[in-house]
């Protein structure tokens, strides 16, 4: 099956998602180089050597964004929810981005937790 291309995610979408989609790849790419890699039902970003984060969401007003770690990290004020991947030792940590402004300090932690993990 082919995959998508990217401007297949973005058409239609309103201005408000497109830049919230662009601030936040471009606040990934300040941490380290990321490469945008459309799939067939979400969008994948990769730090070169694996998978930190997956926007699987372009919505009227918002992205959702999970970001897939080994533990979970329950101690945040970012994340709706996070389940376990069932038979695996991976927590899926889901992120709804609103605002430009919801790429705080706080989400910018797990962003480059995300990238630098092994």
């Amino acid at each position: 099956m082919e995959e998508k291309q990217l401007s297949q995610f973005l058409t239609g979408k309103s201005e408000h998602t497109v830049a919230l989609f662009n601030h936040f790849i471009n606040q990934y790419n300040i941490i380290g180089p990321v490469e945008v890699v459309p799939l067939k039902s979400m969008i994948g970003l990769d730090n070169g050597h694996k998978r930190i984060a997956y926007i699987t969401q372009l919505g009227k007003n918002f992205i959702h964004v999970i970001f897939p770690f080994k533990e979970a990290y329950l101690d945040n004020m970012c994340f709706t929810k996070i389940p376990q991947v069932p038979g695996q030792q991976q927590f899926n940590h889901h992120f709804r981005m609103l605002n430009v402004e919801d790429v705080n300090d706080e989400v910018l932690g797990f962003m480059k937790m995300a990238y630098s993990e092994e």
